[in-house]
C-alpha cells in the first residue's frame, strides 16, 4: 500500500467518525428533549403561555401588558380551569366526561333554588350543590368502573339527562343578581374581589389556583396520585399490581364531581346571577385546555398544572385579539392549530417512548 492510499484511508476514517459522532451528538439533543418533555409535560404549555403573553405584550403595549389586563384573563378562565382540573383528573386515568359542563350548571341551580324555593339556609344550599355534584360524579363512576361502559358513551348520556333535569327542575327560570345579594350573598363569595398592587383578583381565581396546585401535590406524591396514572397507562396491569381500580376510579369521578360544584358556586359569583344556560361551553373548553395543557388524551401522561396553563392560553389569546381589533372566529382558527400540535407532540413522545 502507498504513502498516498495510507493518507486517503485515514481521511476517509475520520470523516466517518466525525459524520458518526455528528449523528450521535444529534441523536442524543432529540433525546434530551424527548426527555426533557416526557419528565416535564407541562412545559411545552408553559412555554407557549409565555410567549404568547410577552408576543400579545409588544403589540398591544400596556393595554395588554398590565396587572389588570393580565389579571382580567385569570377571572375570565376561572370556571374553565376549575372544570379542567375534573377533566384532568378523569382523563388521566384513560376516561373523558362531556358532562362537566352539565354537572358544573345544575349544581348552581340547586344551590339556587334550594335557597329560593325552598327556604333552606344559604350556607347549607351550597353544601346541598357540592353534594349533587358529587353524586353526579358517583354515578358515571358506577356506569365506567362498576358496569364496564366506555366513559365517553357513559357521560355523553349523563350529560343529556343532567341537562335536562337542570332545565325541568329550574323550569328554565333566573334567580337575579340583585335577589341573590340581598337575601343569600354567600351565593355570590366566589366572585368576591380583592386587589393587590392594581391586580383585581376573586376568591374564585384563588380557588382555581390552589386547587390545582393541591392536586398537582397529590398526584405526585401520594399512592392515591400513583394509582391514577397507573389506571390510564393500563388498568389491567394496575389491577395485577394490587391497585383497587373500582375504588380509584369512584374516587376519581366522585372528586371530579365535587369540583365541578365549585366551579356551579364559582359560576354563580361570576355572573352573580343562577342561569340554567350558563356555562354551555364548559365541556368543550376544559378539553380543550385539558389537551393543550399536553395531558394525553390516552391515560397516563401529563400534569395537571399543564391544563391551567392551557386554559390561560385561551384566555391570552381570547383577550389580545380582542384587543387586536380581530375578528373572533381567529381565536378558534389559533386554538384549534394549537390543539393539533399538542396531540401530535404528544403523539411524538409516545413513540419515541416506544
Amino acid at each position: 500500500m502507498s504513502h498516498d492510499d495510507s493518507y486517503e484511508d485515514v481521511v476517509k476514517t475520520r470523516r466517518e467518525e466525525s459524520f458518526a459522532a455528528f449523528e450521535s451528538g444529534g441523536k442524543g439533543l432529540l433525546h434530551k428533549v424527548h426527555d426533557l418533555l416526557h419528565g416535564n409535560p407541562a412545559l411545552v404549555p408553559l412555554i407557549v403561555l409565555l410567549v404568547s403573553i410577552v408576543v400579545f405584550g409588544l403589540l398591544l403595549g400596556s393595554r395588554f401588558f398590565s396587572p389588570f389586563a393580565l389579571t382580567l384573563i385569570l377571572q375570565q378562565v376561572q370556571i374553565v380551569g376549575i372544570v379542567a382540573a375534573a377533566q384532568s383528573l378523569i382523563i388521566l386515568t384513560a376516561g373523558i366526561d362531556l358532562s362537566v359542563g352539565a354537572i358544573t350548571v345544575i349544581s348552581s341551580v340547586v344551590m339556587g333554588q334550594f335557597a329560593f324555593r325552598y327556604g333552606i339556609p344559604p350556607s347549607i344550599s351550597v353544601i346541598c350543590g357540592l353534594a349533587f355534584g358529587t353524586l353526579c360524579g358517583a354515578l358515571n363512576g358506577l356506569l365506567v368502573s362498576k358496569m364496564k361502559l366506555p366513559p365517553f358513551i357513559v357521560t355523553l348520556g349523563t350529560w343529556q339527562i343532567i341537562l335536562a333535569s337542570n332545565y325541568l327542575y329550574s323550569r328554565n327560570e333566573t334567580i337575579r343578581s340583585q335577589e341573590i345579594e340581598a337575601s343569600a350573598p354567600i351565593l355570590q363569595f366566589m366572585g368576591t374581589r380583592f386587589e393587590i398592587f392594581g391586580a383585581v383578583f376573586t376568591i374564585g381565581v384563588v380557588f382555581m389556583i390552589l386547587l390545582m396546585l393541591c392536586l398537582a401535590w397529590a398526584l405526585k406524591n401520594t399512592a392515591w396520585g400513583r394509582h391514577v396514572y397507573a389506571i390510564g397507562d393500563d388498568a389491567d396491569a394496575a389491577a395485577l399490581s394490587g391497585v383497587n381500580v373500582h375504588r380509584t376510579l369512584m374516587s376519581v369521578y366522585m372528586l371530579g364531581g365535587l369540583i365541578c360544584g365549585f366551579a356551579g358556586w364559582a359560576l354563580i359569583g361570576r355572573l352573580g346571577s343562577v342561569s340554567p344556560t350558563s356555562a354551555y361551553e364548559a365541556n368543550i373548553e376544559s378539553i380543550t385546555a385539558v389537551v393543550i395543557g399536553g395531558i394525553s388524551l390516552f391515560g397516563g401522561r401529563g400534569s395537571i398544572l399543564g391544563a391551567l396553563f392551557g386554559a390561560l392560553i385561551v384566555g391570552v389569546f381570547s383577550l389580545g385579539l380582542r384587543l387586536l381589533g380581530a375578528d373572533a372566529q381567529w381565536t378558534y382558527f389559533f386554538i384549534g392549530v394549537l390543539i393539533i400540535v399538542a396531540v401530535a407532540v404528544d403523539q411524538w413522545i409516545r413513540k419515541v417512548s416506544a
